[in-house]
């Protein structure tokens, strides 16, 4: 798996975001493949632009973060004027102090020791950023995985929609050759009926599978972020053109455990969390300490023994000063006990969540060997109800057969059709589940 880093993660997010069309009507004239939807989803998806905005904020939150160690650069200025009752004469001399008065400057002030809290604050910001992108990557990662869903979920929709067209068609053949036997006098009218409460039994599978359908695409449109247009109401003209991957995917339950308590990017974020609640500690005992600063100015200053308020005098001023609070009220110590308490929390969430990844982790596999033993168990039903299917109407036309035997092949037809669309449904979907708990690669597969 290749590392993500925020430069390359957002360099490829402002690349898929320029390429990506928001033209509706263009989008819904063109095939849409998996890959491309995920990369669609990338550019546009909702959930992604608002992680993305929350990537640079925590961004915005680094660079405060680091202003602890770096210096400062204070420009100050002050003007006054008083009225001539305020003035005092200096005694003996006649000299009168200016109604006037200005001083202004510049200071740079630089942090030297302050009990820990630069060098906790630099590796603070380096921690901040690392847990933003893993934070980001996990949004990333749940997005994809929704799309790849809702992808299936629309594929399954439409070859539902085939299946029940198909059975709908194949009951009303055998309407219509029933009606005809009944015409010759060679089959009763309960025949006519009982095709007729076949066909009219199978029309409402087929009505819900066109709505599923328009809810799939739907659904599918809403992730990949796009405005549908208005004039556009049932019948979204997605195009997909890729079908269910069913070939054989092997994985070690005990490697994939290992991979994710590895790869897991909400690990990652929980694992910088407990460093910067140690770095929080850290931050809190500088309270015990003295800080010390170091400054360095230039100033500008009025006379204050002569009228003419453009006199002048300027010059350097360089110095450290001290400050050592020796009790504050046991606020340090507050600051403490609880930085210490949110550090074992962060601990102890840390261990929790790596149960829980390693408990999802056998989850999805245990739904994966399901799937996978399901499909295998399906490979040639459908071949088998084919067969049954043509002994039966063979049957029924020589005449060692019956109506319900060919009623009820086709029936078993349609549910192996069914159950294999459902089986290779399911096995893709319990794939992308257990890969996703895995941690695998974000990138869309091409």
């Amino acid at each position: 798996m290749k590392k993500l880093t925020l430069i390359s993660l957002l360099s490829a997010l402002a690349f898929a975001v320029a390429a990506a069309e928001t033209n509706a009507a263009a989008w819904l004239a063109r095939p849409l493949s998996l890959a491309d939807a995920l990369n669609v989803a990338l550019a546009q998806n909702a959930t992604l632009l608002k992680a993305k905005n929350d990537l640079q904020a925590a961004h915005g939150l680094v660079v405060q973060t680091r202003a602890v160690a770096l210096p400062q650069v204070i420009a100050s200025g002050k003007y006054q004027d008083e009225e001539l009752t305020l003035l005092q004469t200096i005694p003996g001399t006649g000299l009168q102090s200016p109604h006037q008065n200005w001083n202004t400057g510049i200071e740079i002030v630089q942090d030297i020791y302050t009990g820990g809290k630069l060098i906790a604050a630099i590796k603070a910001a380096k921690v901040t950023d690392q847990q933003a992108l893993a934070q980001y990557q996990t949004a990333v990662a749940d997005t994809l995985l929704a799309v790849r869903l809702a992808y299936y979920d629309t594929l399954l929709a439409a070859q539902q929609i085939t299946v029940n067209e198909a059975s709908v068609n194949l009951l009303q053949k055998e309407l219509e050759d029933q009606q005809r036997r009944y015409d010759a006098g060679t089959v009763p009218h309960f025949n006519v009926l009982r095709a007729e409460v076949s066909v009219a039994n199978e029309k409402p599978k087929l009505i819900s599978a066109r709505n599923q359908y328009r809810i799939a695409k739907n659904n599918l449109a809403n992730l990949l972020g796009y405005d549908l247009p208005r004039d556009v109401w049932e019948n979204l003209p997605l195009n997909l053109t890729d079908t269910f991957d069913t070939a054989p995917w092997d994985v070690v339950l005990p490697d994939a455990i290992q991979q994710a308590l590895t790869r897991r990017t909400e690990l990652t974020a929980l694992r910088k969390q407990v460093e910067l609640q140690k770095l929080n500690i850290v931050n809190a005992r500088s309270g015990y300490q003295p800080t010390v600063q170091a400054f360095a100015g230039y100033n500008w200053v009025n006379s204050q023994f002569k009228d003419n308020s453009s006199d002048y005098f300027d010059g350097w001023t360089i110095g450290a000063q001290m400050n050592w609070n020796i009790f504050d009220g046991l606020l340090t110590h507050g600051k403490v006990i609880q930085a210490k308490a949110q550090a074992a929390h962060a601990q102890t969430d840390l261990a929790d969540q790596s149960r829980q990844i390693e408990l999802a982790v056998r989850t999805a596999y245990s739904d994966f060997i399901e799937a996978r033993e399901i499909l295998e168990s399906q490979a040639k039903v459908q071949e088998q109800a084919d067969e049954a299917l043509r002994e039966a109407n063979a049957r029924a036309d020589a005449g060692t057969g019956t109506q319900l035997d060919v009623l009820d092949a086709e029936t078993s037809l349609t549910q192996a059709r069914t159950t294999q669309i459902q089986a290779q449904h399911d096995y893709v979907a319990a794939r992308a589940r257990l890969e996703r708990a895995i941690g695998s690669d974000l990138a869309p597969a091409k």
